[in-house]
């Protein structure tokens, strides 16, 4: 058996709850430890992401987009040289 210390108002707190559904402290924290956590959001593929937010960028804007801001990003973010390819 594992001791966990609290301060007595958080574990007043913790007993209080316990009593609303009717359990002992004991009874209450066992059935929190088996609940089933439910699944958070699937994972995505961080492509499908990038697609989902540039779907409503303008085509005006996406043709003004530079053909090389992949390879040359640090040029158009912090002003640096191109580099030579």
């Amino acid at each position: 058996m594992t001791v966990i210390e609290l301060p007595d108002e958080q574990a007043a707190v913790l007993k209080a709850k316990a009593a609303a559904e009717g359990l002992s402290l004991e009874a209450w924290l066992q059935k929190l430890a088996q609940e089933e956590r439910p699944a958070g959001p699937p994972h995505r593929h961080i492509a499908d992401v990038i697609l989902e937010n540039m779907r409503d960028v303008p085509l005006e804007v996406m043709t003004r987009m530079p053909q090389d801001g992949a390879s040359q990003h640090d040029h158009y973010i912090y002003g640096w040289p191109k580099k030579q390819e």
